[in-house]
C-alpha cells in the first residue's frame, strides 16, 4: 500500500497569493464601495439599550445584517475575526507551525475555491444576506482605521458558508489534528480517534427545558435558553426588518443569524447531540503504476487528489507547507488504521446549513419551524421549541444519515462493503423526537433523549442504535427531577428550576467515601481530627452547591482527586460518560484510597489557604480582566463568588473554573453564557443574562455590568417590544455615525 508523500517546505516568502484564493496583502477599499457602504448606512438604525445590548432595525432582512455585523465588531472585532481565521482554515498564518494540521483539516473539509463556488450559485436572498456579511465588515473596518486587524483586512461574502452552523466547535473539530499529522508525516497512529469521552465534553454542552400550557401558571408555553460554552463566546441581540425577521437571541461571533433565541412566535434551544451524523470508512488502497486505488465492491476506483499549500508564520516571515490531500466516495482521508486509510463522511452542505440556520429565526409556529428542518443542515445539535400555540416539541439531531443497522457505526467500518454506504438521510419525521407529551415538560442536557420526557419520553426501540448512542448524565438526572416534581411553572420558578443546587453526581460518590471511612478508622483505630471532622461535614452536606459551603469544597477537591487516580488505571482506548466514569471509580479505587484522597484534599487546601475550612464561593471565583479571548486571572484582583459549578457534577447551571498560573483561586472560563427564559403569549415576555457584559473593552459600562447578576444566577428584563425600549434607550445611532 502507498503511503502519502512527505510534505515538502517552500519558502517562497515573496508569494503573495496562496493556493486557497486568498490575498496576503491588504487591499483598499474603492470610492465606489465606500459610497455604497454609507448609503446602506443611512437605512439602518442602532439602538443600544441600557445594558448595551443592540437592537438593530432595517428596512430589509439585509439590512439588518449590514447593522448586525457592524455592532458585532464594535463590541468585540477580535473575536469575529478569530472565528474567521479559524474557520477558514488559516490559524497558523497568526498562530505559527502549530497549526498547520489545523488548517489542514479545515481545507480538507471545505476549501475556498469551494466556498466562492457555493457562494456564486446562491438564490438572491441568501446572496444579499452574504453580501450585507462582508459589507457590514468591512465598513466598520473602513470607520475605525485605529483598528488593526491580526490577519483579516477585507472580508468576503462567501466566509459565512465555512462558519454556518453556530455550534461552538463545529463538525469537523471531532476529526483528530494528531492522527492527520501521523498520516502526513507518515508516523505511526496507534488510535483512531481522540478519546474525548463524554465526561470531559460535559462543561461544554447546554440546557434547554420546555413547558406546556399544562403546567404555566399562565397557560402559556414556557422555555429555557442556557447553552455552556466558552465565556463571551456569543453575544445578545435583536434584529427587525420590515420583511418578518424580529428575533432576539445568542448570535456567535461573526455570524448573521440568531443562534439560540425567540420571536414573537417561538422559540429554539440547541444542545450538543452526540447522534451519530458521520462515519468512519477503512479504505483498502492499492496503487496500480502512478495512481492510488481504493477498492468498493468489485471495482477499484482512483483517489482523488488535491495539492494544498498552508502558510505559516514564522520569526522571519511566511513560509509554506505543501500536501497532497486524498478522497474516496466517503470523504477525505484523515488517517490510518491496521494499514487502511480512514476517510470521514459528515454533513458537508453548508449552503443547506447556513440557510436553515437563518431561515428558523423567522418561524412563525411548529409547522414552518419544522420545514426549515427539512433542510437537514443541523449535523451537530439537538433542538428544545416552544411556540405561542403552546406546542412544545423536542428533535435529536438533524442531519440523519440512513444505514444498515447490522454494522456497528460506533467503530469504522469497512469502506469497501458497498453495504456499509450510506443509503440517504432520514426524513425529520423518523428521527427521534418528541411533541406535546402528557408530562407536560421536555429537557435535554446532553444526554439520552429516551428520558427527555419522563414517561412521555421516545421510545428507545423503536429507533435504530445509531440514532441516539447518547449516555446518560447528572444534569439529566437533575433536570428530569427537577421539572417532573413541580406542578405549576412561571418565568419565575423556570429561573429557579435552571439553576437548582443539586449536585447529582455526589449522592453516588460520597456513600463509598463514608463507608470507606468506617472502614479504615476502625482498622487503624485513632484519625486525625482534621479528617474525622471532614467526614462529619460531608454528612450533613446537603450536595447543593452554595457560595458559603464547605462541604462542596471537601466533596468537588476529592472527586477530582479520586477520579484522577481511576482514570489513570483505565485502558488507554476506555472512554467514559459521567455514569460510567462514577462506577468505575469507585469500584477501582480501595477504601484507603478514598481516605487518603480527602486527607490530601484538607492537606492541599491548608498549604494554599491556611485551613481546609474554605467556603466554595471563596475559592470558585468569576473575573475578567481584559477581554481577550484568553483571558488572564490573578488573586490580588477583584473578583467575584460563584456558587455554581461545573456540571460534569450534574450542576444545571454551569462554571468550570480552574487554577491558572500563580493563582490559589480558580477562574470559571466555561458554562454559563447567554442564559434566558421566555414565555409565548399573546405578547412575549422574556428575561435574561450573559456572563458579564455586552463590550469586550475594559474599562467601559458593558464590561462586566451583568456579572453581579450573572453570579447570583438572577436575569434582567429583556426590552423586546418598540414601547419597552424607548423607556431604556442609551443611545441611538446609525453605522458609521460619529
Amino acid at each position: 500500500m502507498s503511503r502519502p508523500p512527505l510534505p515538502s517546505i517552500s519558502f517562497l516568502a515573496s508569494l503573495l497569493i496562496c493556493l486557497t484564493g486568498y490575498s496576503l496583502q491588504a487591499q483598499s477599499f474603492s470610492k465606489a464601495e465606500i459610497a455604497r457602504w454609507q448609503q446602506k448606512a443611512k437605512q439602518v438604525t442602532i439602538t443600544r439599550d441600557t445594558w448595551g445590548v443592540p437592537h438593530i432595525y432595517g428596512k430589509t432582512d439585509a439590512d439588518v445584517v449590514f447593522g448586525l455585523l457592524y455592532t458585532q465588531c464594535e463590541d468585540d472585532f477580535g473575536r469575529v475575526e478569530e472565528n474567521y481565521i479559524t474557520s477558514t482554515g488559516r490559524l497558523a498564518e497568526v498562530e505559527g507551525e502549530s497549526a498547520i494540521y489545523h488548517d489542514l483539516r479545515a481545507r480538507l473539509f471545505l476549501d475556498t475555491t469551494q466556498a466562492i463556488a457555493i457562494y456564486k450559485k446562491s438564490p438572491l436572498w441568501m446572496k444579499s444576506l452574504l453580501d450585507a456579511f462582508a459589507d457590514g465588515t468591512n465598513y466598520y473596518l473602513y470607520t475605525h482605521p485605529e483598528v488593526k486587524p491580526r490577519l483579516l483586512k477585507r472580508f468576503q461574502p462567501w466566509m459565512p458558508l465555512m462558519f454556518s452552523e453556530g455550534s461552538i466547535g463545529g463538525n469537523i473539530s471531532v476529526v483528530s489534528t494528531e492522527r492527520l499529522k501521523a498520516f502526513y508525516e507518515q508516523r505511526k497512529s496507534t488510535s483512531y480517534i481522540d478519546y474525548t469521552d463524554h465526561y470531559e465534553r460535559e462543561s461544554i454542552g447546554s440546557n434547554g427545558f420546555a413547558i406546556a400550557p399544562a403546567k404555566s401558571a399562565t397557560k402559556n408555553a414556557l422555555l429555557l435558553i442556557n447553552p455552556h460554552t466558552s465565556f463571551y463566546f456569543r453575544s445578545e441581540v435583536h434584529m427587525v426588518s420590515q420583511e418578518k425577521l424580529n428575533a432576539y437571541g445568542a448570535v456567535t461571533w461573526g455570524q448573521f443569524f440568531i443562534y439560540q433565541g425567540f420571536n414573537e412566535n417561538c422559540g429554539w434551544m440547541h444542545t450538543t447531540s452526540y447522534a451519530d451524523s458521520m462515519d468512519e470508512y477503512l479504505e483498502t488502497i492499492e496503487k496500480k503504476g502512478n495512481t492510488l486505488y481504493y477498492k468498493h465492491g468489485k471495482d477499484l476506483k482512483p483517489v482523488r487528489t488535491q495539492n494544498v499549500r498552508i502558510p505559516y508564520k514564522t520569526d522571519v516571515g511566511l513560509q509554506y507547507k505543501d500536501f497532497t490531500m486524498y478522497f474516496t466516495q466517503h470523504g477525505p482521508i484523515a488517517g490510518e488504521q491496521g494499514g487502511k486509510w480512514i476517510a470521514i463522511d459528515m454533513m458537508n452542505t453548508p449552503l443547506n446549513a447556513l440557510s436553515q440556520s437563518y431561515l428558523r429565526t423567522k418561524a412563525t409556529g411548529y409547522d414552518s419551524f419544522k420545514e426549515v428542518m427539512k433542510l437537514n443542515g443541523n449535523a451537530s445539535n439537538n433542538t428544545i421549541f416552544a411556540d405561542k400555540n403552546g406546542t412544545i416539541a423536542y428533535w435529536h439531531g438533524n442531519f440523519m444519515p440512513k444505514r444498515d443497522p447490522k454494522f456497528d457505526w460506533e467503530e469504522p467500518v469497512d469502506g469497501s462493503n458497498p453495504e456499509t454506504d450510506w443509503k440517504g438521510l432520514h426524513a425529520v419525521d423518523e428521527i427521534v423526537q418528541v411533541r406535546n407529551p402528557a408530562s407536560g415538560w421536555i429537557q435535554n442536557c446532553n444526554a439520552t433523549p429516551f428520558t427527555v420526557s419522563g414517561s412521555s419520553s421516545p421510545d428507545k426501540g423503536k429507533y435504530p442504535t445509531y440514532m441516539a448512542p447518547d449516555a446518560q448524565n447528572y444534569r439529566g438526572i437533575n433536570a428530569a427531577r427537577v421539572l417532573s416534581q413541580k406542578k405549576v411553572f412561571t418565568l419565575d420558578t423556570l429561573i429557579a428550576a435552571a439553576n437548582d443546587p443539586h449536585l447529582a453526581a455526589f449522592d453516588e460518590l460520597l456513600p463509598p467515601l463514608l463507608a470507606a471511612y468506617q472502614t479504615v478508622s476502625a482498622a487503624a483505630g485513632n484519625q486525625s481530627k482534621d479528617l474525622a471532622e471532614a467526614i462529619d461535614v460531608l454528612k450533613t452536606w446537603d450536595k447543593s452547591y452554595g457560595k458559603a459551603s464547605i462541604g462542596q469544597t471537601l466533596a468537588i477537591f476529592w472527586g477530582e482527586k479520586i477520579q484522577k487516580l481511576a482514570r489513570s488505571r483505565a485502558a488507554g482506548d476506555q472512554r467514559f460518560d459521567n455514569l460510567s466514569l462514577t462506577a468505575y471509580t469507585i469500584s477501582s479505587t480501595s477504601p484507603q484510597e478514598k481516605v487518603k484522597a480527602l486527607t490530601d484534599v484538607l492537606s492541599d487546601l491548608t498549604r494554599d489557604f491556611g485551613t481546609w475550612k474554605m467556603p466554595w464561593g471563596d475559592i470558585n471565583r468569576y473575573q475578567r480582566l481584559t477581554g481577550k479571548t484568553q483571558e488572564t486571572y490573578d488573586d490580588q484582583k477583584a473578583s467575584i463568588p460563584v456558587g455554581f459549578t461545573s456540571s460534569a457534577w450534574g450542576s444545571l447551571a454551569a462554571f468550570a473554573a480552574k487554577t491558572y498560573p500563580g493563582t490559589k483561586k480558580r477562574y470559571g472560563s466555561v458554562g454559563n453564557s447567554f442564559v434566558a427564559v421566555v414565555e409565548f403569549g399573546k405578547k412575549v415576555k422574556a428575561r435574561s443574562v450573559v456572563t458579564g457584559g455586552q463590550s469586550s473593552q475594559p474599562g467601559t459600562k458593558h464590561f462586566t455590568d451583568q456579572a453581579p447578576l450573572y453570579c447570583e444566577g438572577k436575569f434582567k428584563d429583556v426590552l423586546f417590544y418598540p414601547e419597552d425600549i424607548q423607556k431604556h434607550v442609551e443611545k441611538t445611532y446609525y453605522p458609521g455615525e460619529k
